[in-house]
């Protein structure tokens, strides 16, 4: 069964910086895609990016975040800098072994349990 388990979310300032990892585990070969998704209280999830043999960013994160993969760890980071309060939210990792449209949550097949990301003014 494969799990997924984020950690690294906490409080920051505005303008500060966070580093967010998510490790997968239950399987002996590494994703094909894995990203990170965002939900901010009564609004839908939302792509925030997306690593495979390319990095995708959503535009309101571009410039600011960097997905990284670590595939001996089976691991995906996502470095925060920058952060604004509009970015305060649950962050999710998810994971997929298919070629679809990287930033549609659909196209993911595993998720984790998310972590909280609250930024202050």
């Amino acid at each position: 069964q494969v799990r997924l388990v984020e950690s690294g979310g906490g409080l920051v300032q505005a303008g500060g910086s966070l580093r967010v990892s998510c490790v997968a585990s239950g399987r002996t070969s590494n994703f094909y895609r894995m990203g990170w998704f965002r939900q901010a209280p009564g609004k839908e999830r939302e792509f925030v990016a997306a690593i495979s043999g390319s990095a995708y960013y959503s535009d309101s994160v571009k410039g600011r975040f960097t997905i990284s993969r670590d595939n001996a760890k089976n691991t995906v980071y996502l470095q925060m800098n920058s952060l604004k309060p509009e970015d305060t939210a649950v962050y999710y990792c998810a994971a997929s072994n298919r070629v679809a449209d990287a930033t549609m949550a659909s196209s993911y097949d595993y998720w984790g349990q998310g972590t909280q990301v609250t930024v202050s003014s």
